[in-house]
């Protein structure tokens, strides 16, 4: 069986990763194998966060600042200044910890881009020409 080519991150009362997933739906993902086209694999974030080399990958591509949810309860208790006094191994180690300050949705997709957030644009460009 080949791998999902589209591995998703999401919480479910998120209302930004309700948005991504009707978006994927719209261009004929199939959450369940309902349909014929591309899987995904769905994780709950909270209980099943990325690891340390995907978080490390997408570190990469789209930058620390944007790993983070800013706007979280984890990320407020923790707090911006002890975030910011992190290294990317910390960093990295902390987000690992607790999905809930990772920015969602967060997907990788086949060939191994990141797509966290949810702009459809971004997503159109990295899975809407066949990027899955």
């Amino acid at each position: 069986m080949s791998p999902a080519p589209l591995r998703l991150y999401s919480y479910s009362k998120c209302g930004t990763c309700r948005k991504a997933l009707q978006w994927l739906a719209q261009q004929g993902f199939s959450m369940d194998g309902s349909t014929d086209g591309p899987a995904i694999e769905l994780l709950d974030i909270t209980t099943t966060p990325p690891g340390v080399e995907d978080l490390r990958q997408a570190l990469e591509a789209v930058g620390r600042k944007r790993l983070f949810n800013t706007s979280g309860q984890s990320y407020r208790a923790l707090g911006a200044a002890t975030v910011a006094a992190m290294d990317d191994g910390q960093a990295l180690a902390a987000l690992a910890a607790d999905g809930r300050l990772i920015k969602r949705p967060f997907a990788i997709t086949a060939d191994g881009a990141v797509l966290v957030g949810f702009k459809p644009e971004e997503w159109q460009a990295a899975l809407g020409q066949g990027g899955w």
